[in-house]
């Protein structure tokens, strides 16, 4: 089961997070400068799984983006790691359509401006803490659906 989905920069600054159980928000902060620290120290030729407290960490670098996972022992790791990277896929297909030139800096922008539908994308593709959707145009067609309204 998924426990956490952060999305940090590499600065350490929390753009996103997710979390599937309940943790009290006086601890968020801690929980989540623990892992980003821990995730963020480690070498690029370290392997991506990394064991935390009763959690599994699995994370990814993406341009200046990291997102980082918190799952059970139970959990597959390889499964996350792969469902993370059809997430940055989803989000670059739809961010896309938007930007002619996509940069590292633009890519948080648009995250960071459009909080909402990140939300969405990771809402369609994860629900209480288990994967439910991995196809990408069935996780993007609500967004579509918006749009079209948006523009009428």
């Amino acid at each position: 089961m998924i426990k956490f989905f952060l999305m940090v920069n590499k600065q350490g600054q929390t753009r996103l997070s997710k979390y599937y159980e309940n943790v009290d928000i006086s601890k968020r902060a801690a929980l989540e400068a623990d892992v980003v620290k821990g995730c963020l120290s480690r070498r690029k030729d370290e392997c991506s799984f990394v064991e935390y407290k009763d959690y599994k960490l699995v994370y990814r670098q993406y341009a200046a983006l990291y997102i980082v996972v918190g799952i059970t022992d139970t959990e597959n790791e390889l499964s996350i790691y792969e469902l993370v990277h059809n997430f940055i896929e989803v989000l670059d297909k739809y961010f896309s359509r938007v930007v002619i030139y996509p940069s590292p800096i633009q890519s948080e922008l648009d995250i960071m401006f459009n909080l909402d539908k990140v939300h969405i994308i990771l809402d369609e593709m994860i629900l209480n803490g288990h994967v439910v959707e991995t196809n990408k145009n069935r996780i993007l067609a609500p967004l579509l659906v918006l749009d079209k309204m948006v523009e009428s």
